[in-house]
């Protein structure tokens, strides 16, 4: 397991109640390391944190280590299934979503 790997695993299993159920998976690309993260559905409380802080705050912590080893790592949280997170949008923000888009000033651009 590659250090920044183990990092992400060690804070995590630090502050959820099921650290069994903490697993990390590791892919190399073009773009950088990509960790994402598994972890049980009653967890994801801790693991975002009051308004993403958490989550926010340990991506900060892994570009660190990332830098450290001359490397553009990104952390990618797995949202499991049967999890209670609810996204909350204002009533504006559900109307956008669900108005169609006007798209007819660039639908005959020829790009």
């Amino acid at each position: 397991m590659e250090q920044d790997q183990a990092f992400v695993e060690y804070v995590v299993k630090a502050i959820v109640n099921n650290s069994d159920a903490v697993k990390t998976t590791r892919v190399i690309d073009e773009r950088g390391v990509l960790i994402t993260l598994d972890v049980d559905p009653s967890d994801m409380g801790y693991v975002i944190g009051r308004h993403g802080q958490t989550a926010r705050s340990l991506r900060t912590l892994l570009k660190i280590v990332g830098a450290k080893n001359n490397a553009r790592v990104n952390l990618k949280i797995n949202e499991p299934a049967g999890s209670t997170h609810a996204h909350r949008f204002s009533q504006t923000q559900q109307a956008a979503m669900n108005d169609d888009v006007d798209t007819s000033a660039v639908d005959n651009l020829n790009i």
